[in-house]
């Protein structure tokens, strides 16, 4: 596996190594010993799926305080921009972002820290994609903001007429809240 490091603290893409012959192919998704030789040391507790189609933005999400969740995304079938934001409190990236094209076929994954709101969107006609979590989720710790806060400056590469996102999701607070109650 090849750990590369991003920009945000702590946010590693991952590209498993890839073994193919006329039969298909084969790789590793997650080895807990390659994850902490690089510096990932979290025990997923929770693993999650959905699928979308073209369009769809889902975020972007954490989950506050001891509800806080790690994630380790990877994508079964199709394509999305995935993107994380780092808002954590005195961060020199604090504001930040990182996108990373996931898919089926480059198989590589993201890993988000805990701390750091996560969204993803839909680039291909459908996509399953697939998170391993570090907590258990908490409805009550939900934190949500908005995908499209021009404060954030996010390309999420989906024109915004084609945009499809959930009523909850319209609705999460703008990055000028975040700072104002930090």
């Amino acid at each position: 596996m090849n750990f590369i490091k991003t920009k945000l603290e702590g946010v590693v893409i991952v590209e498993p190594r890839i073994f193919e012959d006329e039969r298909g192919y084969f790789f590793e998704a997650y080895n807990e010993a390659e994850f902490v030789k690089n510096g990932i040391c979290n025990t997923f507790v929770q693993d999650n799926e959905s699928k979308s189609s073209y369009g769809v933005v889902r975020g972007l999400h954490c989950q506050l305080g001891e509800h806080a969740q790690a994630k380790l995304v990877r994508v079964l079938q199709g394509r999305v921009l995935d993107v994380a934001v780092d808002v954590c409190k005195g961060s020199p990236t604090f504001g930040q972002h990182v996108a990373v094209e996931l898919s089926a076929e480059n198989k590589r994954e993201l890993f988000i820290p805990r701390g750091l709101l996560h969204g993803f969107a839909v680039l291909s006609e459908k996509a399953v994609f697939s998170y391993k979590c570090d907590n258990l989720y908490c409805k009550a710790s939900e934190f949500c903001l908005r995908y499209d806060d021009p404060d954030l400056g996010i390309d999420w590469q989906v024109p915004a007429d084609k945009i499809i996102v959930s009523e909850k999701d319209k609705l999460g607070c703008s990055f000028q809240d975040l700072i104002n109650e930090r």
